[in-house]
């Protein structure tokens, strides 16, 4: 199996460089600034699992060739359109597409582009960022990797798969519900975006005000409203696993979305909270919290953008 992993930043540099590690034929479509990094150094892991450097092979969109049989999208949701325009080329046929994106949304846009038959659903629960100079640093001692076939079949090729990423030392699931493992995903990450973001601070540093643990529970509860609203209620382990963390004080948890806001960054503001606010509307639910949020962000996207964060 051919592999075109578009992105060599924190998931797709992780579990591509295992791969890559253990000898699976894998290609990273990145642009000329990080190609150079990758010639010359590889990819770089810091990972309780094991540090590692590994030589990768990588290309730019101008070098793309229609020889893949897998594309894994690991970018950010904001950069999809482009995305698709940048691996277009590289899908042999019968390619199949499986993007690691947050959200929901993205999933009507690869479908329209690629044909739904041909895009796989998956979700990367994992901590992980990139430094400055290249290196991927995993932030915790979890990574889990679900993927699945949209009509929820268990068919060969998710199996062959399957049998890849396990070579990524990840636990590896493969779910007859893929779209509701989306819809937890966003259920868990809206809530922990839209609060870490809009109180500047961690999981812990919330809980520890007087009333931040009630505040995030009726945020997650709010969220699980939707969630069943569209079909996909939150079962009592899911829930009993975030109720817990909402109430941990020394939680050190924070959503990805916080820590680049904080370096003054592009965040995924429309793909999680902008698209969470409209579902929350759908549904009939009160949307003052999840209008709070997505305002406070949009906010910052002003300020960013109009060059007045603080120094």
């Amino acid at each position: 199996m051919k592999i075109l992993i578009l992105g060599a930043g924190g998931i797709g540099g992780l579990f591509g460089g295992r791969l890559a590690l253990a000898g699976a034929d894998v290609t990273f479509l990145v642009r000329d600034k990080r190609k150079s990094q990758l010639d010359d150094d590889g990819i770089r892991v810091e990972s309780q699992f094991g540090n590692f450097c590994v030589p990768v092979h990588s290309v730019t969109a101008r070098e793309v060739k229609p020889e893949f049989d897998l594309v894994i999208l690991t970018c950010k949701a904001y950069d999809l359109p482009s995305a698709i325009e940048s691996v277009r080329p590289g899908l042999a046929p019968g390619a199949a597409v499986l993007p690691f994106l947050n959200g929901l949304a993205h999933l009507e846009v690869l479908n329209q582009a690629f044909g739904a038959a041909n895009v796989l659903g998956g979700t990367a629960r994992v901590q992980v960022t990139m430094t400055p100079d290249g290196v991927i640093r995993q932030l915790n001692d979890w990574q889990t990797l679900t993927i699945g076939e949209q009509d929820g079949r268990v068919s060969p090729r998710i199996e062959a798969l399957k049998a890849v990423l396990d070579q990524t030392g990840a636990e590896v699931k493969v779910s007859p519900q893929i779209l509701r493992e989306l819809w937890l995903k966003l259920v868990h990450l809206s809530t922990v975006a839209g609060m870490t973001c809009l109180m500047r601070a961690n999981i812990g540093e919330i809980v520890r005000t007087p009333e931040g643990s009630a505040l995030l529970v009726k945020f997650f509860e709010r969220n699980a409203e939707i969630a069943a609203h569209f079909g996909h209620r939150p079962d009592d382990k899911f829930r009993s696993t975030y109720l817990a963390l909402f109430r941990q004080a020394d939680a050190m948890y924070e959503a990805s979305m916080l820590r680049d806001l904080e370096k003054g960054g592009r965040i995924e503001s429309e793909q999680i909270l902008g698209d969470m606010l409209r579902r929350c509307r759908e549904a009939g639910q009160p949307d003052a919290l999840h209008l709070a949020a997505y305002t406070h962000v949009k906010a910052f996207e002003q300020r960013r953008d109009a060059g007045r964060l603080p120094r």
